[in-house]
């Protein structure tokens, strides 16, 4: 699945911003002053119309706000002149105290909508870096079929180090990397960048998968280590979970590294069978703490018409509202078709209705169809 351009949203300092609820304030306006100039001399509502511009800071601007709370102010005076009492301190000072809230509330709107912007501006250079980054898979490579998603958190304008990337080895196969590095912000950037580097400059040569782990896990560290005695105590703790995939075009098998990564999801003919390896790896970044520093493979079996989801971590642990994960499995069994296009677009739909729009985390996905020979 092609990238796309970060999302224009209509925000309070945009023109246009939501101009039918304006009748709203205005209608309450209206409609205290026709009460208020109606009612018995003992009854009055003038102080009700703050309740008009606190209602506008809601979903305006500054000046839209200013607005509503000069018309505010010029009812107040109405109803000060339709009922004689104008000149009097208790008007005076209901006109002063709606003129000093209204006031406050068009600082408050300035104040917010400089923050709005400033939170636009760099969640809009965050999204377009990590495009830039993080650039979309091949959607053919050999017999397969490939389809890719990243969808940014919602919750915070630091981008994660969620990464996936693709290579054609010489040996005729497709070499796949998914992972999520520790942290957000620029040191997850700068760390997934290194891991898709790496990958990328030696994916096609490598001989072997294991080789090709050692490989990432050696650059991940090799680039912690040089910069210790500058970096802190923190320094160590720089790591990716990951998972290496090898599929060979003329062989009906997946082959697989996992390090500390959710395990990838095999789609046959409506059933989901979770592809767990046996031996569990540490993830990039800390295989020195394994002392051997060796990689075992697991063979699958991947078929034609089956298709292979790959995932981070933020689409299982995504939550509801009453804190529920994402069933990813008991979801991915209900969908239909074989297109990995069509299975990402079904996924993206689902996640994003299971958290009401508003993902706690970074998700990445790959979807890879084997088609007939």
């Amino acid at each position: 699945m092609p990238f796309r351009p970060p999302t224009v949203v209509r925000h309070s300092w945009q023109p246009g911003h939501a101009p039918a609820r304006v009748v709203i304030p205005l209608g309450l306006i209206v409609a205290v002053c026709v009460v208020d100039i109606l009612a018995p001399p003992h009854i009055h509502l003038g102080p009700l119309l703050v309740a008009a511009p606190a209602l506008t800071v809601a979903f305006a601007g500054a000046r839209l706000t200013a607005a509503v709370g000069a018309l505010a102010v010029v009812g107040q005076v109405l109803i000060g002149v339709m009922r004689g009492v104008l000149t009097t301190a208790n008007i005076h000072a209901q006109i002063a105290a709606l003129v000093f809230v209204s006031a406050l509330l068009v600082v408050f709107c300035l104040v917010r909508d400089r923050r709005e912007r400033e939170l636009y501006r760099v969640k809009s250079v965050a999204e377009a870096a990590q495009h830039v980054l993080l650039q979309p898979l091949p959607r053919r490579s050999g017999p397969l079929r490939i389809a890719c998603l990243y969808l940014p958190a919602e919750a915070e304008a630091e981008m994660g180090g969620d990464l996936y990337a693709a290579a054609r080895t010489v040996e005729g196969s497709t070499r796949l990397l998914i992972g999520d590095v520790r942290g957000k912000g620029l040191k997850a950037i700068s760390h997934a960048a290194l891991l898709m580097g790496a990958f990328r400059a030696a994916a096609h040569r490598q001989a072997t998968l294991p080789r090709l782990a050692v490989h990432l896990d050696g650059a991940v560290r090799w680039d912690t280590v040089q910069w210790r005695a500058d970096a802190g105590p923190d320094v160590t703790e720089s790591f990716a979970t990951a998972i290496l995939l090898d599929i060979p075009d003329h062989e009906p098998a997946v082959h697989l590294i996992s390090c500390g990564h959710p395990p990838p999801l095999l789609l046959r003919r409506n059933r989901v069978i979770t592809l767990e390896t046996e031996a569990r790896h540490l993830p990039v970044g800390l295989g020195e703490l394994a002392g051997s520093g060796e990689y075992e493979v697991q063979t699958f079996a991947f078929e034609a018409g089956d298709v292979l989801l790959l995932y981070t971590d933020g689409v299982i642990e995504a939550r509801d509202r009453d804190g529920a994960f994402f069933p990813l499995a008991e979801r991915a069994a209900a969908w239909n078709g074989d297109s990995p296009d069509e299975l990402v677009r079904q996924l993206r739909e689902d996640l994003l209705a299971h958290v009401h729009g508003h993902l706690g985390d970074d998700a990445a996905v790959v979807a890879v169809h084997r088609d007939a020979s």
